[in-house]
């Protein structure tokens, strides 16, 4: 694993913009479109734990009303940017790539992927057409255009019903799991009536076996795979299927809340496979600094890449999290992976100037 420093041999803390998303705007993705006591919670935690790492000084940022303002007020404050703002400029997923394409118009460092990998893996379907074209495997699907009906398959049932676009678990309900061609368009219709969704929905072939999901943290030729997890489906009634979508993430009480990983238990053959697999599309989709690989067996145990997704969830309960935790990484040094790998790609210096510090005094 990539070591971390306490503090600068120098002494001089580096200074941190962190971005986050806007708590007074809506999001779409969460329950009732707002900011809940347990976002608050984490935003809490993650502060705490930053301030752990004794070698930066953090400034943070989630006023999107005022963010641009406020990021060239601070430029020549700060030595680089720890980009938590998953949530997309102004909480839109679909501007998740605003974000970084804002800080390279600035000329400005900053942590993670980049606008085009960012376009590139929000669409599901292009990650999939990407991995098909790498001979990585994937599972049988075709898409489903807005206001479509479907009247047959190309492939058998049972399928797997999710939005093209989005993350979250944004669109996947228990009913994504569909075993019949009523079933199948009674869900599309209830996808986008219930999360007001109008764009591509994607069915792809239902794949029976564990629900994998891999870490990827480091640079090339410097790369650190954590520890592969699984979606533990143990505690849930035999008549729900095995699936780990929006109630699992969002809905204290349902069923799938439980729902919770392990470390996997698979195959050296299906675990080396994942991992070569994933560090190739990690580099074909010019991923950066961290991310996250979501799998899943079919029913011989064979691996099929499900989705890509860089600049994943940064939460002290979220699945990078927990992959490190099975490495006795604390959350605190979880994050400094990042910050320090971020900082060897950018060939950033460890001390900062006098004229920043001064600066900073100053704000």
């Amino acid at each position: 694993m990539v070591g971390y420093n306490k503090i600068s041999k120098e002494g001089v803390k580096r200074v941190i913009l962190v971005l986050l998303g806007d708590p007074r705007k809506p999001d779409a993705v969460k329950p009732l479109s707002v900011f809940d006591d347990d976002d608050f919670y984490e935003r809490e935690q993650l502060k705490a734990n930053l301030n752990e790492l004794k070698e930066y000084e953090f400034i943070y940022l989630d006023n999107h009303d005022t963010m641009i303002q406020d990021i060239m007020r601070l430029k020549d404050k700060i030595d680089f940017v720890l980009n938590l703002c998953d949530e997309g400029f102004n909480n839109d997923a679909k501007k998740e790539s605003h974000i970084p394409a804002l800080l390279e118009i600035l000329s400005l460092p900053y942590t993670g992927s980049g606008p085009q990998c960012l376009t590139s893996c929000y669409d599901k379907s292009i990650v999939k057409g990407i991995a098909s074209s790498m001979n990585i495997p994937i599972p049988k699907t075709f898409i489903v255009n807005f206001g479509d009906i479907v009247a047959e398959l190309p492939f058998n049932f049972p399928v797997f019903v999710k939005p093209n676009f989005g993350d979250g678990g944004f669109g996947i309900i228990r009913k994504s799991f569909v075993k019949n061609i009523k079933e199948l368009n009674d869900t599309i219709s209830e996808i986008k009536d219930k999360f007001g969704y109008s764009k591509q929905i994607l069915v792809e072939e239902f794949l029976p076996g564990k629900d994998l999901i891999v870490g990827i943290v480091g640079e090339r030729d410097n790369y650190n795979v954590l520890p592969i997890i699984e979606e533990d489906y143990s505690s849930l009634p035999k008549r729900l299927p095995k699936i780990s979508g929006y109630e699992a993430k969002w809905i204290q009480g349902s069923p799938y809340w439980p729902v919770n990983p392990i470390q996997a238990n698979i195959s050296d053959d299906a675990k080396n496979f994942i991992i070569e697999k994933s560090i190739k599309l990690f580099e074909r989709l010019e991923c950066r600094d961290y991310c996250k690989l979501d799998w899943r067996l079919d029913a011989e145990g064979n691996p099929k890449l499900l989705e890509v997704n860089p600049n994943p969830g940064w939460g002290f309960n979220d699945h990078l999290q927990r992959m490190a935790k099975i490495l006795n990484y604390s959350y605190s040094q979880m994050l400094g992976m990042i910050l320090q790998t971020a900082e060897n790609r950018l060939f950033l210096k460890s001390k900062v100037s006098h004229k920043k510090k001064e600066a900073l005094a100053k704000v």
